[in-house]
């Protein structure tokens, strides 16, 4: 059943982390101090929602990466009830969807509780103080719904963040399979 992201208090601050990466190194909210914006999105592998957008996602990362766009991806499932969300299957994940930015696993869970993440995907994107802008949809498309993949809410959102500018209302909670807790089974 598909769990959507509670509303956020726009301006709250980014939770510090320093995860380990797909890539076999440690990656900490201090590494994108040098982005205008910052995409945290919480991903995983097994998702029906996640693998419908992945592929949008890693072009909205490419696109405005010069633009100052810094991108992060984080899985924050329980392995052991989800052993497709491991870090071999993340690094098959990084393949096929191209993420070309980092993909880090909390295995502790705790950063995901941090930021009030329910679902993936869980899409927060913080402006050059690190201060939550938006936090929603990609767009409108869901697994079935015959709506393309554009990634349009959060497109628009990004143009806006990186112009200085607030993201006007409505922000649609996105809407994707629910984080998988250690010991909820």
């Amino acid at each position: 059943m598909p769990t959507s992201a509670p509303s956020t208090h726009l301006g709250m601050p980014a939770p510090d982390f320093t995860l380990p990466s797909t890539a076999g190194t440690l990656v900490s909210l201090d590494d994108f101090a040098a982005s205008r914006a910052l995409l945290v999105a919480f991903i995983c592998n097994h998702c029906p929602f996640v693998r419908h957008v992945e592929t949008q996602l890693a072009a909205i990362a490419r696109d405005y990466v010069d633009a100052g766009l810094g991108t992060v991806g984080i899985s924050p499932n329980d392995v052991v009830s989800h052993p497709d969300d491991d870090m071999a299957h993340l690094q098959e994940q990084v393949r096929r969807a191209g993420f070309g930015f980092p993909y880090l696993r909390d295995e502790s869970q705790d950063v995901t509780r941090a930021y009030g993440a329910a679902c993936t995907p869980d899409l927060f994107l913080f402006d050059a103080d690190r201060r939550l802008a938006y936090r929603g949809e990609m767009d409108g498309s869901r697994p079935g719904n015959d709506r393309p993949v554009t990634g349009e809410a959060l497109r628009a959102a990004i143009e806006k963040v990186l112009a200085g500018e607030p993201v006007p209302p409505p922000h649609k909670p996105s809407i994707g399979c629910s984080i998988k807790w250690r010991g909820d089974g």
